[in-house]
């Protein structure tokens, strides 16, 4: 009999360390063999794992023979219209799509300023982007470009295809290094940034932002009618939102007076109801032990009451904590 395997696709590139570190918490060790490897092991006979472009993943979950499931910017999903199951959003590899012109265009600000700017010096527009769709609905969208140029879309140009009406704006898509284009291909850029310091040392400056993106877990709808298939989905599904949960959350330990516990209980937020037990070789009784779990953000507003009256205090970050019951 066949074993049944789970087709998982990831994201090579800049999301691969983040995503194998993250899986790495969640239990689920990836080995390479190489570089240059594009199928890595894993320590779960029952997953089958490759790496792809993450704009590409998208379009590869649709269809009964694609992979089952896999994990990419939230802006390629949206980009690819990729008809789609959104899992799990999973809260890393966060980065913003800008819209970026040359730092010496000092009186720049928008993107109204720079349509009336290459309008009114007669001058045609070129941007370089790899999202066309989120580009084109950017232009289209905005009062200025309607104003100026009516329902005319602009002219978007791949090596294998030209569209469009509007010759005063073109728009040609980009296979990387987009920050380079400005000021000789190009005039403006769409890009994407976590940090911006690409975008500063090509001397380049974000005046809009024109969407967030974290990367997020994405079902083949084919996929989640087969049964096995839907529930090891939903297991790979909690494994993943332990580490999320996890990530916002500290375990902590101390030993308390019984005389103080209701008022550090007071002041306790917890996860669940905390622990409470006896500690062992107190035979005064006097002593007892709190065991919770507190949201990280809690912590510092705490620690002047747990200095008063706790002793002992022990905090741990969890690897995961996973949370059954919202997966039931």
């Amino acid at each position: 009999m066949e074993k049944k395997q789970l087709k998982l696709t990831i994201p090579k590139g800049s999301l691969q360390e983040v995503v194998t570190s993250f899986f790495k918490r969640a239990g689920l060790y990836l080995q390479f063999s190489s570089s240059r490897d594009y199928r890595p092991s894993v320590n779960d006979s029952e997953l089958y794992i490759k790496l792809l472009r993450p704009q590409e993943i998208p379009n590869y979950l649709i269809g009964e023979d694609e992979f089952d499931l896999g994990i990419s910017g939230i802006d390629w999903v949206k980009e690819t219209n990729a008809d789609v199951e959104n899992i799990l959003d999973l809260e890393i590899g966060g980065v913003k799509i800008v819209f970026c012109v040359p730092n010496n265009w000092e009186d720049i600000t928008s993107l109204d300023d720079v349509l009336k700017k290459f309008n009114n010096d007669g001058k045609t527009l070129r941007i370089s982007t790899e999202y066309l769709t989120l580009s084109l609905n950017y232009l289209k969208n905005n009062a200025t470009y309607k104003q100026l140029y009516g329902d005319k879309a602009p002219i978007v140009i791949t090596p294998w295809r030209k569209w469009g009406e509007n010759e005063l704006i073109k728009i040609f898509l980009s296979f990387g290094a987009t920050e380079a284009k400005p000021p000789e291909e190009v005039d403006v850029i769409i890009d994407n940034t976590q940090t911006g310091s690409t975008l500063r040392a090509n001397n380049l400056k974000i005046i809009e932002v024109l969407d967030t993106s974290t990367a997020v877990l994405i079902a083949n709808k084919n996929a989640l009618k087969d049964a096995w298939k839907h529930e090891k989905i939903k297991d790979l599904k909690v494994l993943l939102m332990g580490v999320i949960e996890a990530s916002k959350k500290l375990h902590i330990f101390m030993n308390v007076k019984k005389e103080n516990l209701n008022i550090v209980l007071s002041n306790l937020p917890a996860l669940k109801r905390p622990t409470i037990s006896k500690l062992a070789g107190d035979d005064t009784e006097e002593w007892c032990a709190i065991n919770t779990i507190i949201k990280k953000d809690e912590f510092i507003n705490l620690i002047p009451v747990l200095r008063k009256y706790a002793q002992g205090l022990v905090v741990h970050e969890p690897r995961q904590i996973l949370p059954f019951e919202k997966i039931k």
